[in-house]
């Protein structure tokens, strides 16, 4: 708990921009989703025939998991795309079943003397519906927009993964670094902004059944106006405005690091940016560079040549940067000069394990494959200079399946004897700190891996200081000083924003 209070104390300021932007989500898509689920409620209730198809396709949007129907709608023109506007879609289809079920419940369940009575007095149709059927159905629709705001808090957490902000940023970057303070950091809030929506919504029910409320509802009510309104108005919550350049990265903590240093890089210049760091893998930070949504991010040459262009790298550093400087060029990209290190993928056993059979090349994976259990990302599962071209050309099978996972989980599996080896990085702290040993490549299957930024050509034109912040950055990061700094915050747990900051002004 100490640690807790320590790291919100710390990073108050984020934290309060991240409330804000969580509350944003929530308010916006359930806002729009009872104004599109009241109509779809009333007519579903008074057209049966309309409203059994409308109540089918909620229910069906409902089903549908969180991180699939993101997947689903981040191509998609206009409504996609990585930040808020995909997460706000994804919320409102989340949020339509409970308004419209508790809408044509509310309405269905009407004392028919009551409506008739109406009707007895001369009553439109319309009138009807707006003085008499609403009023004596509203606490039914509160009902609904009380459950669909509190699944809504919840479910914006996972919004983080598309850049959308929200206090699900502390929980991916805990993942990717296995800090469970980090993971608390945003939990936590998350389920008390839960809890806040909760009680305010039943103390608003309640009035709308003519209940007293109790004194505590009645507080979380008071506490929930009190946080929508700061929220929306205090300067402190308040992001930075003017952003100009838009920082990406994929979701592992060497990527993490390398997007702050270029943003605080950028910063130095005297521009302001958008961070949408931890975003997912290369193809989602590749959509979303294509698409605008990011202006920069850093990739690897041959993650680029092989799994974004499927094409041949070739295994000399200097022509795998010449081809995918080509490549990015013909889809309006630019690749920068190298960082200065290169990160390739690394083949890790147990140390334990490399000491007793003699290990030490992936050649001599042959003699423990009958009884291992690999374990890999789940981009190299598919990637074509993964595990399928892996196994192929050392010739090697498995008796067990490889087990996925994520990439933030992969080394402490293997530590722990969940898998027995694993594909991770040559820049990984974790490498020295969990005893694993590092198998040479004799067959040279892995080409370069040299950490290079992808600019947009056109953000490039528009912001001239993003060529200055990347000239500063050109060979400037040693694989000694990406361990490091990799260390720093997987190991010692230091915020990589402070890490990207000591590396700036050391270098």
């Amino acid at each position: 708990m100490t640690a807790l209070l320590q790291f919100w104390s710390s990073h108050l300021g984020e934290l309060l921009q991240l409330v804000r932007q969580h509350l944003m989500l929530v308010i916006v898509s359930t806002g729009v989703a009872t104004a599109i689920g009241l109509p779809a409620g009333i007519l579903a209730a008074r057209r049966p025939v309309i409203g059994r198809p409308l109540l089918a396709i909620a229910n069906v949007a409902q089903t549908i998991p969180s991180l699939a129907l993101f997947g689903f709608l981040l191509p998609l023109p206009f409504i996609g795309g990585v930040g808020p506007r995909t997460a706000l879609v994804t919320l409102t289809l989340y949020a339509l079943l409970p308004i419209v079920r508790t809408t044509v419940a509310g309405l269905r369940s009407l004392d028919r003397a009551v409506l008739d009575a109406g009707v007895a007095m001369g009553m439109t149709a319309s009138q009807l519906l707006l003085m008499v059927e609403l009023p004596l159905a509203l606490p039914s629709i509160v009902a609904g927009v009380r459950v669909a705001a509190v699944v809504g808090v919840g479910t914006a957490t996972i919004a983080a993964a598309i850049g959308a902000g929200g206090l699900g940023e502390y929980i991916f970057r805990g993942l990717s670094m296995v800090d469970t303070t980090m993971i608390l950091a945003g939990a936590v809030p998350a389920a008390v902004l839960a809890l806040i929506v909760d009680g305010a919504l039943a103390a608003l029910e309640g009035v709308m059944r003519a209940e007293r409320p109790r004194p505590r509802t009645l507080a979380a009510a008071g506490l929930g106006a009190l946080v929508v309104v700061v929220a929306l108005v205090s300067p402190a919550f308040a992001g930075r405005g003017g952003a100009v350049v838009t920082v990406g990265s994929k979701n592992f903590t060497e990527q993490i690091i390398l997007g702050e240093i270029v943003a605080q890089a950028i910063e130095a210049e005297g521009g302001a940016v958008n961070r949408k760091l931890n975003l997912g893998g290369t193809f989602i930070c590749d959509r979303a560079v294509r698409s605008g949504d990011i202006d920069v991010y850093v990739e690897y040459t041959g993650t680029a040549v092989t799994a974004v262009f499927h094409d041949t790298v070739p295994h000399d550093p200097v022509a795998a940067l010449d081809l995918a400087r080509r490549r990015y060029a013909a889809a309006g990209l630019t690749a920068g000069d190298r960082l200065g290190f290169d990160n390739t993928f690394a083949i890790l056993v147990r140390g334990t394990d490399a000491r007793a059979h003699g290990l030490r090349s992936i050649d001599d994976l042959s003699r423990v494959q009958t009884d291992w259990t690999p374990g890999f990302g789940y981009e190299f599962l598919q990637r074509a200079d993964g595990y399928p071209g892996l196994v192929k050309t050392y010739g090697l099978s498995f008796a067990h399946a490889p087990r996925a996972m994520e990439l933030s989980l992969i080394y402490k599996a293997l530590a722990s004897r969940q898998v027995d080896v694993i594909a991770g990085d040559a820049t990984s702290a974790l490498i020295d700190a969990l005893d694993l040993v590092r198998l040479d490549d004799t067959r040279r299957y892995f080409p370069p891996y040299d950490a290079v930024p992808v600019v947009r050509t056109a953000a490039l034109l528009q912001h001239p200081i993003i060529s200055r912040a990347l000239r500063r950055l050109a060979g400037a990061i040693s694989e000694k000083d990406m361990r490091a700094m990799n260390r720093a915050v997987d190991v010692d747990h230091a915020d990589p924003r402070l890490v990207a900051k000591r590396f700036l002004a050391d270098h």
